[in-house]
């Protein structure tokens, strides 16, 4: 079941008298490692009232499609992104039918339509109207559709009769809903990682600092929660969003950013990926005010950082370390000498002398190296990249 660790399901809930078992389902995948969130139908609302999925879920139920306060909050745009997976358990004949016929006149039918996630229905009805022919035919447009059945399970149902139709039990939808998701390389795994420059202030309006977007350890970051990890991102003073299910750690000097760092490798993580462009020196004294334009010259006194990917390749609880290395000139010697001195797993490095690759640009082109290997990843987007290189890292510690 780790494949839904840090994934986000939209449970939608129908009308049906199986709406009961939705209340365990959503507290079964949160014990799977999901986010959840629920939208019900109206029906849904006469079985099982949405005060009790929110107190399981933890979240506000959404009902209604033009709500203003969800629209405020969480639209139904903005729902239909966030989901990983949108699950319909119970799945009624009539939802079925209009999920089919591309139906969108209610916040879940709608919700279907403007996703890009996989859906997947639980069917559940009585079981003459699962055989009908009418919901025979939406169950065969449905799979031409791409979208997941699971079920119906078999037996006794409420009316009294026996047969199919019956929603499958929580764990079995679960055990599915798991399915869907292809297998992830760092699922389970606590992925740390640095990213963007750091500032070191000179007086209160001036600091010492670097070209570095943050751009490649965000890309890092989306793409280690894309495979599953629990990620941490120390990033610097940079202009980015924080990427989906990633923890984000704002610090400004590198005596922060290593703090920061050993705290995290402390509590235990698995990798740790070093992308930060550090500043090697900072300021010996940092004036109270701002230094007024006086003399001819100022002399500027500065004191190495501390060395943060050696620090933590040295720690008593060592992760899998991976270090970056910027270099404008013999790339490859430097980095295989940065390998080496700092006791490094693995380390990329790129040439960021032209303006194709590199600080601020949204492509790279990096040269994985470790002991006894290296491997060429050619000028691609940084998302991309880091798609590449999460997953050379995770063969690696594997």
């Amino acid at each position: 079941m780790q494949r839904l660790v840090n994934k986000r399901i939209l449970l939608g809930v129908t009308g049906g008298i199986a709406a009961y078992k939705s209340a365990d389902l959503v507290r079964r995948l949160q014990d799977a490692g999901a986010e959840v969130r629920v939208v019900m139908t109206q029906g849904a609302c006469e079985f099982i009232t949405p005060l009790t999925m929110q107190a399981l879920s933890g979240h506000p139920v959404h009902t209604d499609l033009l709500d203003p306060r969800a629209e405020a909050a969480m639209g139904h745009i903005e729902l239909a992104r966030w989901a990983d997976l949108v699950l319909i358990a119970p799945a009624s004949a009539n939802f079925l039918a209009r999920l089919a016929y591309g139906h969108g006149n209610d916040l879940l039918s709608t919700l279907c339509l403007a996703t890009g996630a996989p859906v997947a229905v639980a069917p559940a009805m009585n079981q003459q109207m699962w055989a009908d022919p009418a919901t025979q035919k939406n169950q065969l447009i449905l799979q031409e559709k791409g979208v997941h059945i699971f079920g119906p399970g078999s037996g006794g149902q409420a009316c009294g009769e026996v047969g199919p139709g019956r929603m499958q039990e929580p764990e079995e939808i679960i055990r599915q809903a798991a399915d869907v998701f292809d297998y992830e390389l760092l699922t389970g795994r606590h992925v740390v990682i640095t990213a963007g420059p750091t500032r070191e202030p000179i007086d209160p309006v001036r600091y010492l600092t670097n070209k570095s977007s943050g751009k490649m350890g965000f890309a890092l970051a989306a793409a280690a929660a894309e495979a599953g990890a629990r990620v941490t991102l120390i990033a610097g003073p940079v202009v980015l969003d924080t990427p989906n299910r990633v923890e984000r750690i704002d610090v400004v000097r590198a005596e922060e950013m290593y703090q920061a760092s050993l705290d995290a490798v402390e509590k235990g993580c698995d990798i740790f990926i070093a992308t930060a462009a550090v500043a090697d020196y900072r300021p010996t004294v940092t004036a109270d005010h701002k230094i007024k334009k006086s003399t001819e010259e100022i002399h500027l006194t500065l004191v190495k950082n501390p060395d943060i990917i050696a620090a933590v390749a040295d720690h008593a609880n060592r992760p899998f370390t991976v270090g970056f290395a910027a270099e404008t000139q013999d790339v490859i010697e430097y980095a295989q000498g940065k390998l080496k001195n700092k006791n490094l797993d693995m380390i990329a490095t790129n040439d960021v002398s032209g303006s194709d690759v590199g600080f601020n640009s949204d492509n790279n082109a990096l040269t994985v190296i470790w002991p006894n290997g290296h491997k060429v990843l050619p000028l691609a987007s940084k998302a991309q990249i880091a798609k590449q290189l999460i997953e050379l890292i995770a063969i690696r510690h594997s």
